[in-house]
């Protein structure tokens, strides 16, 4: 049997990068009828750094990398072992504008407008989001205030939590080291909701907040600065994301949250359903065994299902691969 990523390397066209310092991904807007940004690569593990390394060095959270590379240690990676940098993204299902969160994703995409100086662009960022406990609300808000250097007061949720474990924390945390926040804060139309930066980098993309949403210092200290107040946000739940790419159509699978029962009880399914409608619109030959293999995967990486060039009648809803 192939080893996992050897097959990934056969369904998508891939570019071998160098770690380097960490920059926010930007990229032009897709063309009209389709729904793809950026580009597959691999990088190379060297032996002084953890898989966290890379993930930051490439701008990605900690969950993204480690399900893109369930077969690599993500303390002790092998020297020059291949890693795959998930960075080819399936724009989320929602209106292109402002700020879109994916949930499971654990990513946000900043949709900025075309200039006089330049065409329309995304930029994207690994995001954490609030855990099952304590989860980030779906639907639609904005941003109602930027802060710079915020003070930090703990919320009611926090408090009986830290009594629960025996601990106290303070009514204030100013700006500083030690602030949660971070130095930048988009305080939303949702009251007590915030995205903000953080003072454990290394926590950004997963599910651990109360509930905010929380990025890398180096990205919110750049949407900060391109975001004005009235943004809009959309928060959605979206583990499975479909769209097209110069005529082939793809599919994007990732875990679904814990409490999403429907996708969870049938991933397969759930899926099928999402590229049904895309099939109804625009017909194609579907690929079965990609498209198997990107749900048992569920690896968070677009992958191809159906054949380039080849149009064809949408396969029936009884039909399973």
């Amino acid at each position: 049997m192939r080893h996992p990523l050897a097959r990934l390397l056969l369904l998508l066209p891939v570019v071998w990068c160098l770690s380097g310092a960490a920059k926010a991904a930007t990229y032009a807007m897709p063309t009209p009828g389709d729904d793809l940004i950026g580009y597959s690569q691999l990088t190379k593990a060297s032996r002084d750094e953890t898989l966290l390394d890379i993930a930051r060095a490439h701008d990605l959270g900690q969950e993204e990398i480690r399900i893109a590379n369930p077969e690599v240690d993500r303390w002790l990676p092998k020297d020059g072992e291949p890693v795959w940098i998930p960075t080819h993204f399936i724009l989320p299902d929602a209106r292109r504008q402002g700020l879109v969160l994916n949930l499971p994703e654990l990513r946000i995409y900043h949709f900025r407008a075309a200039t006089d100086g330049g065409p329309a662009v995304v930029d994207t960022y690994p995001a954490s989001v609030g855990r099952m406990d304590w989860k980030t609300p779906l639907g639609e808000t904005r941003v109602v205030r930027k802060q710079r250097d915020p003070s930090w007061h703990p919320p009611a949720s926090v408090k009986q939590e830290a009594a629960a474990a025996g601990h106290s924390v303070p009514k204030v945390v100013p700006p500083g080291p030690d602030n949660p926040l971070g130095a930048y804060a988009l305080r939303l139309g949702l009251p007590g909701y915030l995205i903000h930066g953080t003072n454990k980098p290394y926590g950004v993309g997963m599910r651990v907040t109360h509930g905010c949403v929380r990025l890398l210092p180096e990205d919110i200290e750049e949407l900060f600065g391109r975001v004005p107040v009235g943004t809009p946000v959309q928060i959605v739940n979206q583990p499975v994301k479909t769209g097209w790419e110069n005529g082939v159509l793809y599919v994007e699978v990732h875990p679904p949250l814990d409490e999403d029962d429907t996708a969870k009880a049938d991933l397969l399914r759930f899926t099928l359903e999402r590229v049904y409608a895309q099939l109804a619109r625009r017909p194609a030959v579907l690929d079965g065994r990609a498209l198997r293999e990107a749900v048992a995967q569920a690896r968070g990486i677009p992958v191809a299902v159906s054949k380039p060039g080849q149009e064809g009648r949408p396969i029936g809803s009884s039909w399973l691969p």
